[in-house]
């Protein structure tokens, strides 16, 4: 099949590349950098199906754009599917699949970066020591056992990343509307959100983002928690909300703040601006503050998940292009 692929950079391409000239049959692939949105649709043109990544924009009027070029399958090379308009797709006839699990390990290990990184001020300490000043004044942290680390999302990314923060001592506790049947047999108790805020020394997220879960994190919610919280942020940056955040910072209600995402990323992200302006307001204020670590949603980024995004994104369309629908990881 004709494939244009959208959002790539040569990593994308490698590990694409790699996987399909793997196939017995291999796809032909289009290479896109730039992003899918109703500038860029017409990019497509001939192509039965586009490959899309966490920043392309599948809103109505970009699907319909898809729907009149002809293309029947948009490949998700990600988990998440809130940049898609499901109800619109599903209108025009146009199937969703997704990347549902590749590497879980590699997120639950990048939140377990944030924590120590905000938690012993290595990112403090490597700009220190790098200009000759070993103090350790405004450095100290704290033991990790015996904290309590909240969970919300325990899908097989929370579920890993619970077992790496019990390995280290702490007492985990989630929430989630579908508890995972492993957590609970381990003996992870379950609670809701009114009774997580004010128990938990840290609190990592892990959920999708959709109407339920949009700005979890808020006004209401950070004034029922401890005071000096951790917030570490690798699901989705609109799990957050930003200014209520900010507050929180300021205030010290909030200790710590570690992210991987930001809800206004998809202008910033996976790109080199260093030699631009900052126009976030926001993000600059965000950046501002010592006890904020900010990476460009990095935490999938392995070796190990590369190959199993592009792995799996060609078993998505292998089994559209043979019609066995049922094997395909569809969101619609």
């Amino acid at each position: 099949m004709k494939i244009a692929v959208f959002s790539t950079k040569p990593y994308d391409r490698d590990f694409l590349n790699r996987a399909n000239h793997a196939l017995p049959n291999p796809h032909e692939l289009i290479f896109h950098e730039v992003q899918l949105n109703a500038n860029s649709a017409l990019l497509a043109q001939d192509c039965q199906v586009v490959c899309c990544f966490v920043n392309d924009h599948l809103d109505a009027g970009v699907l319909q754009q898809l729907a009149t070029l002809g293309i029947k399958l948009i490949a998700l090379r990600c988990a998440g599917f809130n940049q898609v308009d499901l109800a619109a797709a599903k209108n025009l006839g146009l199937l969703v699949a997704r990347v549902a699990e590749y590497s879980p390990h590699a997120v639950a290990e990048h939140a377990l970066g944030l924590i120590l990184m905000l938690n012993r001020n290595l990112h403090r300490a490597y700009h220190r020591t790098r200009e000759n000043d070993y103090s350790l004044n405004g450095l100290l942290g704290f033991d990790m056992v015996n904290k309590t680390v909240a969970v919300i999302g325990t899908g097989k990314i929370g579920e890993v990343f619970a077992t790496i923060v019990r390995g280290l001592g702490c007492k985990v506790i989630a929430h989630d509307p579908q508890p995972n049947p492993a957590l609970v047999a381990a003996g992870v108790p379950f609670v809701p959100l009114a009774e997580l805020w004010p128990q938990a020394d840290i609190i990592s997220l892990h959920c999708p983002l959709n109407s339920h879960t949009h700005h979890l994190i808020n006004r209401d919610s950070i004034a029922t928690m401890k005071d000096g919280v951790m917030l570490i942020n690798t699901g989705r940056g609109g799990l957050i909300d930003t200014r209520a955040v900010i507050s929180g910072l300021k205030s010290k209600k909030i200790g710590y703040l570690g992210l991987d995402v930001y809800e206004e990323e998809g202008d910033l992200f996976f790109e080199d601006n260093s030699n631009r302006l900052l126009q976030d307001d926001v993000f600059a204020r965000l950046l501002t503050f010592p006890n904020v670590v900010v990476t460009g949603h990095q935490a999938f980024f392995t070796r190990e998940a590369l190959a199993a995004i592009a792995r799996v994104t060609f078993e998505n369309i292998d089994h559209f292009e043979q019609g066995e629908l049922d094997q395909v990881c569809l969101v619609n």
